[in-house]
């Protein structure tokens, strides 16, 4: 039974083929899912390798998979998150793909557009006696 959210993601699919795109996308163009906003994560195999948004998943999905684009022969798999609240779409949007380039650097280098936490000394000092403890003399 699918769980009712009312949070950003209302769903979302990991893991999936590039190869529903093959074959004038027929088989890509049947999942209503994929027509809605959101913001989707190209892998790959298995390493995140661009983090992207759009107003249609299924189309930017559909432009990356062509063989022409720049970033068809990069990636095989893909995961999407759908977004909710029609209002704030547009934001929701900008802020899960900041959490999610922060969260999972790409080979792209995208930047996040969130503030960072700088490490605090005493984590810096934890960090350094636990590398240390793991040194042999």
């Amino acid at each position: 039974m699918p769980v009712k959210r009312s949070g950003i993601v209302v769903k979302y699919a990991r893991g999936w083929p590039r190869e529903i795109f093959d074959h004038k996308a027929k088989m890509a163009r049947e999942i209503e899912f994929l027509n809605n906003p959101g913001v989707y994560v190209l892998y790959n195999d298995g390493e995140p390798h661009y983090i992207g948004q759009a107003v249609s998943m299924f189309k930017r999905l559909h432009d990356h998979a062509h063989p022409k684009s720049r970033y068809y022969h990069l990636w095989n798999t893909f995961s999407a998150f759908q977004i909710g609240s029609a209002r704030r779409q547009d934001k929701l949007r900008d802020e899960l793909e900041a959490i999610l380039i922060a969260a999972m650097p790409t080979a792209n280098a995208a930047k996040p557009k969130l503030s960072k936490m700088s490490m605090p000394p005493t984590v810096v000092g934890l960090m350094r006696r636990m590398r240390d403890a793991r040194i042999p003399d």
